[in-house]
């Protein structure tokens, strides 16, 4: 045998020349040796036949290869691997076949790096590999893209389509769920049935797409998953979801309207989405002619009547939120007259002590045929128990502070509804007269406020659980869904839900949304019940004045300035006992615990008010309660030295509230920033 030796042109890899080193024979079965071995030999070193005698096959060029195997729209495996002729390797195996010099140039000119393991795509991730990263790779010439039952994937182009439909209703099923109706959420795309927990899912989880069975996805943005997240969500608060069925409470008219913006709703539920829109948006309400009234209800009162005389059709409750002065109490009045056409019921009034007279006076005024009862005593002093007082009543009303004390009394009537005025007093469910006022029986319940709320969102869910109680029924969960994410985080849509939620229960008018319905001036007398201990005081003056001024009467003209430094006392003592005797200083005034009210109120809602009397001392405590209050004031009386400072201190905006003597302010002062005026005075007695 001849023994070729031969130069390399570069060096023999370590693996060889171990080989060659051993001495021992180096044995090639042949029929691998052109087939396997040579090609082994030829990713070391260049080989060739001097004699032509052995054929030394072309170097074979690898080229990558990507298996998908779809198991479903969602769901695919893929491998990699590397074809050498007719053979394929894994790309994640270790062979002889393998040139990993070759490959990694292959690689290296791809666009991207590939993951060679095997793996799973799943979920939206499918929709990213089938439009995104199978395009790039089937456009390289050594990239080969092999799929098995690959689906149809395509953009839905028609809008998602949502149908509600009212699930059989329990009549087994026990009290408390008695509130709550069943709908069946079914959506589909293009004639595709879509689950509604793939939707809610997608949109929990910010997917972009979401795909259905067939390959048909449709983009998660839409309008109408919005809605319907909102919707579930909204109703989830309360009571979870169960697979394809929400529930909804009957009362939440709030989410029925949406559920109407949002689909089809079948004619089961129809009736109460068709309440929730009127009361929402105040249109094709039942519009019945107020009857028992002598006043003319101006446009925006009646709108309110006919919103109020809904609400106790269907006994729902509601919050009357009207600005102060646009006749809340008038619309009342005109519910109640409305309502005896079908009741005897009486309605239960509750307001603050000072209000209680001015009840009585505008329905003498307004509904004259209503028979008004006040309760402003303890049953001892009254002689008579509160069932006694509403058998011969349309209307009775009381006090928060009776109310509280004799809860047990008030509990004890059949209402036909209760009537919650200056509801600031409930505000606080956790007080006595929040548990007194829940306690009363009533299938309707209205509360009249100008400012539902001042501080915090919770004081209106105390509200709300007086006229709506299934609503949000527990403060707590309130307080989670509502009050953390609005006051806390600024969440502007968790807001914007909570509102459209109560807006069939809420009712406000400004004075500037209603300005076309007012005339140029409004003027009002309030009627304010003094307290027990403030009319003891003024009453027993008064006996004493009186026979004193009956004498003096006989000789006017040489008895004026004492008859009139009399009446000026009775107007001071009229306005708060201390202006009189300094002894007095803790009777309170009922005037100014009701001014206060009224200021905090309209204040809160950007309105501007000017403040007479012609007792200084008077408006230096109204200034002291003001202040104390919270409430910006200026101040002008006759020993004010920088008059047009203060007067511009009003005139910019800088404080709500101008409290002026009429004796400095009567006469040459133009203010028309304020929106309200407050007199004082009594003029007489």
């Amino acid at each position: 045998d001849d023994l070729v030796l031969a130069p390399l042109a570069r060096r023999l890899p370590a693996g060889p020349l171990r080989s060659l080193r051993t001495g021992e024979p180096v044995s090639i079965p042949a029929s691998v040796a052109v087939s396997d071995q040579l090609r082994r030999l030829q990713r070391l070193v260049p080989v060739t036949s001097r004699d032509d005698s052995v054929l030394v096959p072309e170097p074979v060029q690898p080229r990558l290869r990507l298996t998908v195997a779809w198991t479903s729209s969602q769901e695919a495996s893929l491998s990699w691997s590397w074809m050498y002729g007719e053979s394929t390797v894994r790309a994640d195996e270790a062979h002889p076949l393998r040139d990993t010099r070759l490959e990694k140039e292959i690689l290296d000119r791809l666009p991207q790096q590939p993951d060679v393991a095997t793996r799973t795509v799943s979920g939206v991730d499918v929709l990213h590999l089938a439009l995104l990263e199978l395009p790039v790779w089937r456009a390289h010439d050594e990239v080969e893209v092999v799929e098995t039952d690959p689906p149809d994937f395509r953009e839905a182009q028609e809008e998602p389509h949502v149908t509600f439909e009212l699930s059989d209703v329990d009549e087994q099923a026990a009290p408390e769920h008695n509130d709550w109706l069943d709908l069946d959420v079914v959506i589909t795309v293009e004639g595709e049935r879509v689950p509604l927990a793939e939707v809610l899912a997608a949109l929990t989880l910010d997917h972009e797409h979401l795909i259905l069975p067939s390959g048909l996805f449709v983009r998660t943005d839409r309008p109408e998953f919005a809605q319907l997240y909102d919707i579930v969500r909204a109703a989830a608060e309360l009571e979870a979801h169960d697979g394809e069925r929400v529930r909804v409470g009957r009362a939440d008219l709030g989410l029925w309207a949406q559920l109407a913006d949002l689909g089809i709703v079948d004619a089961q539920a129809n009736e109460w989405v068709s309440r929730a829109q009127a009361l929402r948006d105040l249109t094709d309400l039942p519009r019945p002619e107020p009857t028992g009234i002598t006043s003319n209800l101006r446009g925006y009162q009646l709108e309110g009547f006919h919103w109020l005389a809904f609400l106790w059709q269907h006994q729902l409750g509601g919050i009357l939120a009207d600005d102060m002065g646009l006749g809340k109490t008038l619309q009342v009045l005109t519910l109640i007259a409305h309502t005896r056409t079908t009741t005897d019921a009486p309605f239960l009034v509750v307001a603050p002590t000072s209000v209680v007279t001015a009840w009585q006076s505008e329905a003498a005024r307004h509904a004259p045929g209503l028979r008004i009862r006040t309760i402003t005593a303890s049953q001892a002093r009254r002689g008579e128990t509160v069932s006694e007082v509403a058998q011969s009543a349309d209307v009775v009303v009381t006090t928060y502070t009776l109310l509280r004390l004799e809860s047990d009394d008030y509990a004890s009537v059949d209402w036909g509804g209760v009537v919650l005025d200056e509801a600031q007093v409930v505000k606080n469910h956790q007080s006595k007269a929040y548990a007194a006022a829940r306690m009363v029986p009533a299938p309707f319940r209205l509360v009249v406020t100008g400012t539902p709320f001042e501080n915090r969102l919770l004081e209106l869910w105390s509200l709300l659980s007086l006229v709506a109680p299934g609503l949000y029924p527990h403060p707590r969960a309130f307080t989670e869904h509502v009050v953390r994410p609005v006051e806390k985080l600024g969440d502007d849509a968790a807001l914007r839900r909570f509102t459209q939620r109560i807006k069939p229960f809420l009712l406000r008018r400004t004075k500037e949304v209603v300005a076309d319905d007012l005339p140029p001036k409004q003027e009002q007398v309030l009627q304010i019940e003094l307290g027990t201990r403030h009319r003891k005081i003024y009453d027993t003056h008064l006996a004493k004045e009186r026979q004193r001024i009956l004498g003096l009467v006989e000789d006017f003209d040489r008895n004026r300035v004492a008859i009139l430094a009399a009446l000026t006392t009775l107007r001071q003592l009229a306005l708060d006992p201390a202006l009189t005797d300094p002894d007095h200083e803790r009777v309170g005034s009922a005037k100014l615990d009701r001014l206060a009210d009224h200021l905090a109120e309209i204040t809160a809602e950007g309105h501007r008010a000017l403040v007479f009397s012609s007792f200084t001392g008077f408006l230096r405590r109204v200034r002291d309660r003001l202040d104390a209050a919270g409430i910006p004031t200026a101040y002008l009386d006759g020993t004010t030295r920088r008059r047009a400072d203060v007067i511009e201190e009003f005139r910019t905006g800088k404080v709500p509230a101008f409290l002026i003597s009429l004796k400095a302010g009567g006469v040459g002062l133009t203010l028309t920033e304020a929106d309200y005026v407050f007199v004082l005075d009594p003029w007489w007695n």
